[in-house]
């Protein structure tokens, strides 16, 4: 959602001094200002719910110049791997200052605050007034970087963390509640169910309109978390999009700065695929996987880890790597690969057997004997226990050189902004590919990993 907002401007104003918001919030970019759920009147009359540039939660609400709530979090929210759950309530009729606004996360109320101005008892309160309403946007700037869920507003009522959310008894992970006990009011609504709909699920029939960029539904849910690309490494020579499952190099002198993914394993057989865009070279992108116990940040990995993958070269040619070698060129029935802009590379990964396969457009390739190569059989891998040590995790990972541009799915069916034009089998049920998932095989997400 890094340019898109949802927008409704309400015709009539509703409680003046309770309030509860509930949402499910995936981040993608991390130190910068960003709005989640805002009331904007003018730029000294809003009240919003943001994100801060050191990271930190904000829940404010302003009167012209004067703050009126102000509780800002000493927890900073920098994990982009993970989905939060994030309750803000208000009832300033409360004799208690600490009772009048309230945050949760993940079902725990916050306690500790960089800053903690709260309401006045009885305060009138900006929220469920008739200013316009946005999401992901402030009515200035803002925009949020990242996915969101399960959005609820309740105008007029005061709710905590559990009405929206329970503790798994199994796993003991916080996770949605689906069967809710809530009012909404006048000016309340529930968005983002299970999907990109703006449709109001409330049964207040307070819609919201896309205002601007493009909402893209996402199989990453608080349920199913997916692999992405990991922001957090690339030292600074890498610009991510698209929920981080696009990649652009931004620096010419970063040859083997390493982008793994956000999520491993040590067991299992998965597979994802990525596709090379036309950029201002395509020297070069590597797609792979590697071995996940090295330090990352600025070393050149290429030399000094488990590499497994393929590189394309600017004539279309590509470089296979077998470990840490480089060897030469990969050879397909007896000729060189060639993998051109738009062109979608397959993986799969058995690390079970110790065994990976490449394939261009659905076509697994050739071992380096020319055999074919067949991951539902275990036939004929590119890849076998001498780079794939066994007891060790490996993560798909990403490398760029020059200006390349990339992006990847690793099971939510974009490839960018861009649905997949087919959809191939998945026996697992676990994520949507371009291309059939081999037999056994499934996406790499937290289902996946405990399938």
């Amino acid at each position: 959602m890094a340019s898109t907002k949802l927008t409704k401007t309400f015709s009539g104003s509703g409680s003046t001094t309770k309030f509860t918001a509930s949402f499910w919030v995936k981040r993608s970019k991390i130190g910068a200002r960003q709005e989640i759920i805002a009331k904007w009147y003018s730029g000294n009359n809003n009240a919003t719910i943001r994100f801060l540039d050191d990271d930190t939660l904000a829940f404010v609400d302003y009167s012209g110049s004067t703050t009126i709530l102000g509780k800002i979090t000493n927890r900073k929210f920098r994990d982009t791997s993970a989905w939060y759950h994030i309750v803000c309530n208000i009832d300033t009729t409360q004799a208690s200052s600490d009772d009048r606004a309230k945050i949760y996360v993940n079902g725990v109320q916050e306690t500790s605050f960089a800053s903690n101005t709260v309401y006045s008892q009885n305060a009138s309160i900006s929220w469920n007034n008739t200013w316009g309403n946005h999401i992901g946007w402030s009515g200035n700037d803002g925009y949020f970087d990242g996915s969101l869920s399960h959005i609820h507003v309740c105008d007029g009522y005061t709710y905590q963390a559990s009405a929206f959310g329970s503790t798994d008894s199994t796993t003991g992970e916080w996770k949605i509640k689906t069967s809710l006990s809530v009012t909404y009011g006048n000016n309340g609504f529930f968005i983002l169910k299970d999907g990109n709909s703006v449709t109001d699920q409330s049964g207040e029939g307070n819609n919201f309109t896309v205002g601007g960029g493009t909402l893209t539904k996402t199989e990453d849910n608080p349920s199913n978390v997916f692999a992405t690309l990991n922001p957090l490494y690339g030292n600074g020579s890498y610009t991510f999009a698209n929920g981080n499952n696009s990649l652009e190099c931004n620096n010419t002198n970063n040859w083997g700065i390493t982008v793994p993914a956000t999520l491993g394993a040590t067991s299992g057989k998965y597979y994802w695929e990525a596709r090379q865009v036309a950029g201002s070279h395509t020297d070069y992108n590597v797609f792979s996987f590697i071995q996940t116990d090295y330090n990352y940040t600025g070393s050149n990995l290429i030399s000094s880890a488990y590499l497994n993958g393929i590189q394309t070269h600017s004539g279309g040619t590509c470089t296979l790597y077998i470990g840490t070698n480089n060897n030469n060129y990969a050879k397909s029935g007896g000729s060189n690969i060639s993998i051109s802009d738009n062109d979608i590379v397959s993986f799969a990964l058995d690390i079970d057997n110790q065994k990976g396969w490449i394939a261009k457009n659905g076509v697994w390739i050739d071992d380096l004997s020319g055999n074919a190569g067949n991951p539902t059989t275990g036939a004929n891998a590119l890849f076998t226990s001498s780079t794939i040590p066994s007891g060790q995790m490996y993560s798909p990972c990403s490398i760029q050189y020059y200006d390349p541009k990339c992006q990847y799915n690793f099971g939510n069916g974009y490839f960018g902004t861009t649905q997949i034009s087919s959809a191939g089998t998945n026996a697992s049920g676990n994520g949507i590919f371009e291309y059939d998932v081999p037999t056994g095989y499934t996406a790499l997400s937290t289902k996946g990993l405990n399938l």
